[in-house]
């Protein structure tokens, strides 16, 4: 049976548990549970402190989970990406008091508060920079205000908590993150749950282009056939049918949602009729 580690709160549970689900998985439903077993699937669910996650996939104990990047790289555990799933996305970045360091080389001989001291000293002893770190759980925004540090590494979404404490961004961003899935570094491909593990990435990465597709239908003249299929190609190649009316066919095609209304537009403009989009709820490519 094939032992994965979810997030058990914050902003990756939820969306994860709705990925799980859409990719044919039973989730919990109530927050206490801590253990799901999935007898159909074959698989077991450990809800955890996302935190500690990429510890316990490390250890061998867990084969697969889910957790964030920045997560991931903090823990320095052995452990590593396997598939990007497009949620939680954020960005780590310095911030410091305007006017009193505007580059990443004026951080010398100063202290960075933050929650995540393993990315931060990393990425610092990458650059060169001597400086302190101090590790601080939750908000790092009031660590300047009090003495603490002169510099704070933090994750920015829209910047206006850094704004509201009186601080700028400095330098390049430090990492983007997002949530992903990850297995042991050197995992053996020989290993039995090996086969659970790739049915469980093609499970996701199906959810993935299902969210991002969508199914066109349309009805096009045979003249026009070749300048509407430019617009529609597909995965591989549009299916077309003839209809009765002759002169008349029928396409259906997989388009990029955020693509299909201006793909609607030109099709209608080329003389295609009867254009429909529907959403996919699951896919194997």
């Amino acid at each position: 049976m094939l032992r994965i580690a979810v997030p058990n709160k914050g902003s990756l549970s939820g969306p994860a548990g709705e990925m799980l689900h859409e990719a044919g998985y039973q989730q919990r439903k109530a927050s206490k549970e801590l253990v799901l077993v999935d007898p159909e699937n074959e698989v077991e669910f450990f809800y955890l402190r996302p935190r500690d996650i990429a510890i316990y996939v490390s250890s061998g104990k867990l084969d697969i989970g889910i957790t964030g990047r920045d997560l991931l790289l903090d823990s320095g555990a052995n452990a590593e990406e396997v598939l990007p799933l497009g949620f939680a996305r954020s960005t780590f970045r310095y911030a410091a008091k305007p006017g009193t360091v505007d580059a990443l080389d004026g951080f010398a001989g100063l202290t960075v508060a933050t929650s995540y001291e393993g990315i931060v000293a990393k990425h610092l002893a990458d650059q060169g920079i001597d400086a302190s770190v101090v590790h601080l759980d939750g908000a790092v925004e009031t660590a300047i205000e009090l003495g603490v540090a002169q510099v704070i590494a933090d994750v920015v979404e829209t910047g206006t908590s850094l704004r509201n404490a009186g601080l700028e961004i400095v330098g390049e961003p430090i990492l983007h993150s997002e949530a992903v899935v990850i297995r042991r570094t050197g995992a053996d491909p020989e290993a039995p749950e090996t086969a659970k593990v790739e049915q469980f990435l093609r499970r996701l990465q199906g959810v993935l282009v299902a969210r991002s597709y969508v199914m066109m239908d349309y009805d096009i003249r045979a003249e026009h056939l070749e300048r509407a299929v430019a617009l529609t190609p597909g995965l591989e190649s549009p299916t077309i049918s003839p209809l009765h009316d002759q002169g008349w066919v029928a396409v259906r095609s997989m388009v990029r949602t955020k693509e299909a209304q201006r793909i609607m537009d030109d099709l209608y403009e080329l003389g295609a009729r009867a254009i429909l989009t529907t959403g996919i709820h699951a896919c194997r490519l």
